[in-house]
């Protein structure tokens, strides 16, 4: 490339980044919208030709959420709720160690971390009421309901994953084998440190004056959830449809054949049926449940749902305009790199996360180059675990919800960004949970990094 080339190539990259800053800054949708300019700007100012939208990820979404918001407009997330918080109080003493795998669960069961934000008053509760440390509970909790996005086959993250890696010959199925355990792993050793991590409560000099100074009370006891008539008919419904495509996904004689490229028939493609699976289960949960269409689009996980598609949509629009036009000079500035530090793609994919604030916008960013790249599609699904990285700075709901939550000041969002109290878990996480993933990416699928020539790779 002539010097002309790369500045030109680099005001795009700038151009890029500018957009997602002032999504970011939007906030909302204005993270896709003005995704969406951007493209605009690279299109009419230099020429380039648009990218693809993600659009089967997309569609994905949009099924997932009508499932997920129909069940909750009939009270199968307080449903689910309910049967959180008693695991909750049922070991009080080992809270640490109970919240966080309940959060992970609650984000892959929905497919979304707003689930969380309903038993962070239930962890903050049992925390105080036995004298825990809150951020030791709420701190790993936040992190690992992150970390269940990229282990539930319903959520928005794992809807844009699964079309890049499926001409590589993985599956869904094949997907979670490597997500699934290395997140328990995960989870497991950073439960462990943070139990320990921080002063106990009651040598915990902001909290002794708070005390003292009349700031503290204790956290009003959370009722019991008044439930529904059809709460836990409408959980079943969404974790059959759930099941049903974990089913598929592992038994592609099950499927339906179509037409093949070089002829003859093949297995239907997993993405197709979660849309279809879980459209099915939105109509069942409608008639069913007996919840009224209009009552669907009230709930809030149907409302952030569709932020996420398109916040979604405009910057995955955006970035992949940006790198399908530079796909070539992209590969060869970083295919050194990648080839002497694959690990270095995990790493990508944690800062871009944490600068847009979207797993899904992380995933279609970072994870096409890295196949481009000739990393192998196991090890990409390793590193693409590090999407946890939004939490990297404060401004995530589920990070603000926790810290509100902690009147004993434990629990903080930092004095000077990245200084929060999420953060040392969140690196524990996210570096154990790839590294594990490696270990079994290279245990099972055979990928060590860099096992598949660029040039041959199938076009992701």
């Amino acid at each position: 490339m002539s010097a002309t080339d790369w500045f030109l190539m680099a005001l795009q990259g700038a151009v890029v980044i500018g957009f997602i800053a002032l999504g970011v800054r939007s906030g909302g949708i204005g993270l896709g919208v003005w995704g969406g300019v951007g493209t605009l700007v690279l299109v009419f100012a230099f020429g380039l030709e648009p990218g693809e939208p993600p659009t089967d990820a997309m569609l994905i979404i949009v099924a997932v959420i009508s499932a997920a918001a129909a069940m909750q407009a009939a009270g199968g997330i307080d449903y689910m709720v309910k049967v959180a918080s008693h695991a909750l109080r049922a070991r009080p003493k080992a809270l640490v160690f109970v919240a966080p795998p309940i959060s992970y669960l609650l984000c892959i069961l929905t497919g979304t971390s707003n689930t969380f934000y309903s038993i962070v008053p239930v962890i903050n509760e049992v925390a105080y009421a036995n004298k825990i440390r809150p951020e030791r509970a709420l701190a790993t909790s936040t992190v690992a309901s992150a970390a269940g996005i990229t282990s539930s086959p319903v959520a928005a993250a794992t809807a844009t994953m699964l079309p890049l890696v499926e001409p590589y010959g993985l599956d869904l199925v094949d997907v979670l084998l490597i997500t699934i355990p290395s997140s328990i792993v995960g989870i497991m050793v950073m439960a462990f440190i943070m139990s320990r991590h921080g002063r106990e409560l009651d040598k915990d000099p902001e909290y002794l004056r708070r005390l003292e100074a009349g700031e503290v009370q204790p956290p009003a006891p959370v009722g019991e959830i008044e439930l529904m008539r059809f709460a836990v008919r409408s959980v079943v419904i969404f974790l059959l449809g759930v099941a049903a495509i974990c089913v598929f996904g592992l038994a592609e004689g099950l499927r339906p054949t179509v037409a093949a490229e070089g002829g003859g028939v093949e297995p239907m493609a997993v993405t197709p049926l979660i849309q279809m699976i879980m459209f099915a289960a939105a109509a069942l949960i409608l008639v069913f449940a007996h919840v009224r269409p209009g009552d669907v689009v009230r709930q809030s996980i149907f409302s952030a749902g569709m932020v996420a598609m398109i916040a979604l949509f405009g910057i995955a629009w955006m970035a992949d305009t940006f790198i399908a036009n530079n796909e070539d000079s992209i590969v060869d500035m970083l295919g050194g790199m990648a080839e002497n530090a694959p690990f270095m793609i995990a790493i990508a994919i944690f800062l871009v996360a944490g600068l847009t604030t979207s797993q899904s916008a992380a995933t279609r960013t970072i994870v096409p180059i890295g196949l481009a790249l000739g990393i192998g599609a196991g090890f990409m699904v390793a590193a693409w675990t590090a999407v946890m990285g939004v939490l990297f700075l404060p401004a995530n709901g589920t990070q603000i919800a926790a810290a509100e939550a902690d009147k004993t000041g434990t629990t903080s969002l930092g004095k000077r960004v990245i200084d929060h109290s999420f953060q040392l878990p969140l690196q524990i996480m996210w570096i154990v949970t790839a590294i594990v993933g490696v270990i079994i990416a290279s245990a099972f699928f055979g990928d060590t990094g860099i096992d598949v020539p660029a040039t041959t790779a199938p076009a992701p």
